[in-house]
């Protein structure tokens, strides 16, 4: 290993996920660098950004499996600092973004590829230096800042179900009865009934979370068939399509940027992070700053 490659990491590990521990099962400590395998890349981690689901597993409501001890996290970013003799995608210096599931290269998603995901099955990105597998990682886009917000998103209409929980209704209302073409539904089973209540004759409703919990009060077969509609389970792109979504960014700069929360936390603020984005106070990504 070349001399400015550290020889410890910084990491996270989630010591149980039966949610007994809830966010006290994050444990931080200081290890070893990785062993290099011939088809990995070593790279250092300059930042990640929390999904609901990296809050979920430490409070044991994640419904795939977990490996144990995992290192926690699948979105971050840094530079590849070494390559194993095999590797032939990527150099040292690169500048590189994680893909979730790390099998997943192209084509449908599968059980087996379904099952590689980081900060799941395989250890995550809340480490200061980390080892991936050459196929799980993509160039990142060109041009990016770290922490950059739109003033003006676009919408036309801004829509609170804190403040109205009949939002489906004043969403059909304000598209003048007619509905809406396209929801993608984060919140799950808590919000579904008003989503049925939105969408258009042959709209779409993508399913892609469920940050609002669990119920037994959600829509049944017969409010589903009535509503014309196209309802769908969606989880994370192969590879080939994060390639395409960068090279969409990298042409469109002024336009496709992610939102990203003002408050940002240190690899060492990991707990104050999740607890931050569990309070619901963020609005957009909420970032880790690793080095």
């Amino acid at each position: 290993m070349a001399p400015d490659i550290p020889q410890t990491v910084k990491q996270w590990n989630v010591t149980s996920h039966d949610g007994t521990a809830g966010f006290d099962a994050l444990a931080f400590s200081e290890q070893q660098v990785p062993r290099l395998g011939d088809s990995e890349v070593l790279v250092k981690m300059h930042a990640a950004s929390l999904n609901y689901r990296d809050l979920i597993i430490p409070q044991g409501s994640y419904p795939f499996p977990v490996a144990d001890n995992v290192v926690p996290g699948s979105d971050g970013a840094g530079t590849v600092l070494a390559v194993g003799h095999q590797v032939t995608r990527f150099q040292p210096g690169d500048k590189v973004v994680t893909l979730f599931n790390q099998e997943h290269i192209g084509g449908p998603i599968t059980k087996d590829n379904a099952e590689t995901g980081l900060g799941g099955t395989r250890h995550g990105v809340l480490r200061s230096v980390a080892a991936f597998n050459e196929q799980g990682l993509v160039r990142q886009p060109a041009g990016l800042t770290a922490a950059q917000v739109l003033k003006d998103l676009g919408a036309d209409h801004v829509l609170n179900y804190r403040e109205n929980q009949d939002w489906g209704a004043e969403a059909k209302r304000i598209t003048g009865g007619v509905g809406v073409d396209h929801i993608v539904e984060v919140a799950g089973p808590k919000s579904m009934a008003q989503s049925l209540k939105a969408v258009k004759v042959s709209g779409l409703i993508s399913i892609v979370g469920f940050v609002g919990g669990h119920t037994k009060d959600q829509p049944g077969f017969l409010e589903c068939l009535t509503n014309l509609c196209t309802t769908r389970g969606i989880l994370v792109g192969s590879r080939k399509q994060m390639e395409d979504m960068c090279l969409a960014i990298e042409g469109n700069p002024e336009r496709l940027r992610p939102v990203v929360d003002k408050k940002s936390f240190t690899l060492e603020q990991l707990k104050e992070a999740y607890e931050y984005q569990w309070s619901g106070q963020h609005f957009g990504k909420v970032c880790v700053t690793i080095a």
